[in-house]
């Protein structure tokens, strides 16, 4: 059974119950790394790819598996590095901070609402990413967990990343360490806008500050994979996506602002 600790965001406070994702052995036994409740939490600043993993020993047969570290997407925006104690057999290595995911913005009046609605739907299974195409395997898992059918590659490329589309919706996976700047968000929603098809945005390394300030006047649901390939919202329209899911079908793209 996963353990659960309580993690409290150092930006705008806000508590949390963070269970450690549990992956598969290749024996079959589920594995997970011990968490330090003790510890406070790290704010990710950048990222180092080879210390974002743990070697965590199956409980089982013994074997060494390669985790990711576990980390927290707050809805301030803050990403978070959450400890974990160097058990027998477990290499946890020091506690390095991971990619910036931009400044954090104010929390949402109502951060339980979404998450309840959420919590309807069946629990959504991550995929550990390690590659480009994990990343955007995740972000294409993800958006079927919400509801969208027919995802597949999209017809034209964005100008950064990999593009992926369904019915009524234009998605980009950015699998690189450079946040999105405010071109990446624009054009993802013209190119959306020209479809009439809504648009969302999912970034490995975050978002610049002035990217996020677009997002949110143009209403672009911004997300953040972390290496565990659960997407983390990072915006109100992203909140309230992953709350509400796809649109009903024949409902029509969301309203986009100008």
């Amino acid at each position: 059974m996963p353990e659960s600790v309580p993690v409290r965001c150092p930006a705008c406070r806000r508590a949390h119950l963070y269970t450690a994702p549990a992956y598969p052995c290749a024996c079959g036994a589920p594995t997970a790394p011990r968490l330090d409740p003790a510890t406070e939490p790290a704010v990710s600043a950048h990222r180092a790819w080879d210390d974002e993993w743990l070697t965590v020993p199956c409980a089982v047969c013994g074997r060494r598996n390669q985790w990711p570290r576990p980390e927290l997407g707050c809805p301030c925006g803050t990403v978070l590095r959450v400890p974990v104690t160097a058990a027998p057999g477990t290499s946890a290595g020091p506690l390095t901070k991971t990619a910036a995911r931009g400044a954090p913005r104010q929390a949402p009046g109502s951060p339980d609402a979404g998450e309840a609605a959420a919590a309807r739907r069946p629990a959504f299974q991550p995929r550990a990413i390690r590659t480009a195409r994990d990343a955007v395997t995740a972000a294409a898992l993800y958006l079927r967990w919400l509801g969208y059918r027919d995802v597949r590659r999209a017809d034209q490329r964005p100008p950064n990343g990999i593009g992926l589309a369904a019915r009524g919706l234009l998605a980009q996976v950015d699998p690189t360490v450079r946040p999105a700047a405010p071109r990446d968000v624009e054009c993802l929603w013209l190119t959306a806008m020209t479809e009439s098809a809504d648009c969302v945005y999912f970034s490995l390394a975050g978002y610049t500050d002035e990217a996020q300030t677009r997002a949110a006047s143009l209403g672009v649901p911004l997300f953040v994979l972390d290496l565990a390939g659960a997407p983390q919202p990072v915006n109100d329209p992203a909140e309230a996506l992953h709350g509400e899911g796809a649109p009903a079908p024949g409902g029509g793209a969301r309203d986009r602002r100008t």
